[in-house]
């Protein structure tokens, strides 16, 4: 089984490191499995990670890019809420959809295996 110890304990993820259980998420949970793909978590990060969460509280299911520039667009302007400066906040781990919902906790994107 595949997993990342997060304050001493053991959380199962799958192989990309997605979480299996998604109850288990925290923010020690995205600090660690973020410095296991080389991302240092700004606020930006955060900002993201938390807008991806709530959509999918609310949603119950994972947010679009599309979704996410129109919301970014207004909360950081428009030479940060795109889709190029999202994909380069998480360009390690293959964008926002992938890495942020990694990070989020949250699963991985509709229709992907």
């Amino acid at each position: 089984m595949t997993g990342i110890e997060v304050d001493g304990e053991f959380i199962a993820t799958d192989a990309e490191g997605y979480l299996i259980d998604r109850g288990r998420w925290s923010e020690a949970f995205a600090r660690a499995l973020a410095a296991r793909e080389g991302v240092a978590l700004t606020d930006e990060h955060w900002q993201v990670i938390a807008f991806i969460r709530e959509h999918f509280r609310r949603k119950g299911r994972q947010t679009t890019i599309p979704q996410m520039v129109k919301h970014f667009r207004v909360a950081w302007g428009p030479e940060k809420g795109t889709a190029r400066y999202l994909y380069h906040l998480f360009e390690t781990g293959n964008g926002p959809d992938r890495q942020g919902f990694r990070l989020a906790g949250v699963g991985r994107r509709k229709g992907e295996g």
